[in-house]
């Protein structure tokens, strides 16, 4: 395709970081190769996509529509119409902005927006970070023409004939970290003859473990080490209120890092989520690393995601229901042992792909007639 052709590509979904974060990620990517692209991303009102994606230069629409809920509840009463509201405004925003191509990065939204452009005769491809896959990307598997995934063995669930391994598309700005550990020191306001230990929860947060440290403070606290902590928001106040009549000053509490870099750059020893972008990104900077997989996602894929690389010695785990009687002593025990620190590095490092973007931004533009 000429360089020099202008098109339209329509980019849909989030709820999450672990959705947002590949779909900006994949828009980057496209504009490298193609410059003339006009994006329009399509995301559930209320939802963090319509914050993160304006401050990252793009424009959003915003549909009315939720998950529907698996256990009994009165939200389920307005699902209905919120459907019927979300495809018919998905068609509205299509047949004016005119893609030529439909990206769909799972979520509440990409469900009507890839629905209505299949309709239309736009072609479509989806994204699927996950070992095991959302609902909406099951259900739209028979109506696009291609599926990027990250994980072997996802012909269970979509198409063989329509999977591409691709890796999980990771904000290239957020791994470039070569050279930043004095740059990070100083934001951070950081000792530099300290271990660092990062704790991330996610886009919005671990309430498990930011309660496991909050209630074990006094210990956190006496550790030799400092901290980098993102408690997302629903934690933030509790936290931060907690740290600071602690008066310890080792220990930095943010509500949500955007600075990511530094971050990954400063640290000798994570504890995370294993969201699959998560996986991603750590393993692309290679640093050692304390998994709690969030044990409600679906078919508990997040505990299967990390399992993977403990199996590999590149990750330790510790189950969510046991949090708060293992978390300390495991990272107490790893951040004492540089051997081990090391060796996790460097193993976790071997499975990190950082040109899924490229991969997936050549399959989109490869879809325009």
């Amino acid at each position: 395709m000429e360089k020099d052709k202008n098109i339209r590509i329509i980019i849909s979904g989030g709820g999450t970081g672990g959705h947002i974060f590949p779909a900006l990620a994949i828009a980057k990517a496209i504009q490298r190769l193609h410059p003339k692209t006009e994006f329009l991303f399509v995301g559930a009102k209320g939802k963090m996509e319509m914050e993160k994606v304006p401050e990252n230069g793009f424009q959003i629409e915003g549909l009315w529509i939720s998950g529907f809920q698996r256990q009994v509840s009165w939200q389920n009463l307005s699902f209905p119409f919120k459907l019927i509201s979300s495809l018919w405004k998905a068609r509205r925003i299509i047949k004016k902005f005119k893609p030529q191509v439909v990206v769909g990065v799972g979520g509440f939204a990409s469900g009507p927006t890839l629905k209505m452009a299949s309709s239309l005769g736009i072609p479509c491809l989806i994204q699927e970070q996950n070992s095991f896959p959302g609902i909406t990307n099951k259900l739209l598997a028979n109506q696009v023409q291609k599926i990027c995934v990250a994980y072997e063995g996802m012909e269970k669930f979509f198409p063989k004939e329509k999977l591409l391994i691709t890796g999980n598309p990771i904000r290239k700005e957020v791994i470039k970290i070569e050279g930043k550990k004095e740059k990070a020191y100083s934001f951070f306001g950081l000792d530099k003859n300290k271990k660092t230990l990062l704790i991330v929860g996610g886009s919005l947060g671990a309430q498990s473990i930011n309660k496991a440290i909050l209630n074990n403070l006094d210990q956190w606290i006496n550790m030799d080490l400092q901290l980098i902590w993102q408690s997302g928001k629903n934690g933030y106040q509790e936290t931060q209120e907690a740290v600071k009549e602690s008066r310890a000053n080792h220990i930095f509490v943010h509500q949500f890092i955007k600075q990511m870099d530094l971050a990954y750059a400063a640290a000798d020893l994570i504890i995370s989520r294993a969201g699959a972008i998560a996986i991603s990104e750590i393993s692309a900077v290679g640093k050692a690393v304390i998994f709690v997989p969030y044990p409600y996602a679906a078919e508990d894929h997040q505990s299967k995601n990390a399992q993977q690389l403990v199996d590999k010695k590149a990750a330790l785990l510790v189950k969510d229901d046991e949090v708060n009687e293992k978390l300390f002593s495991l990272t107490e025990q790893s951040i004492k042992d540089e051997h081990m620190l090391i060796d996790m590095a460097t193993e976790i490092k071997k499975l990190g792909v950082d040109n899924a973007d490229e991969t997936i931004a050549k399959e989109v533009l490869k879809l325009i007639k």
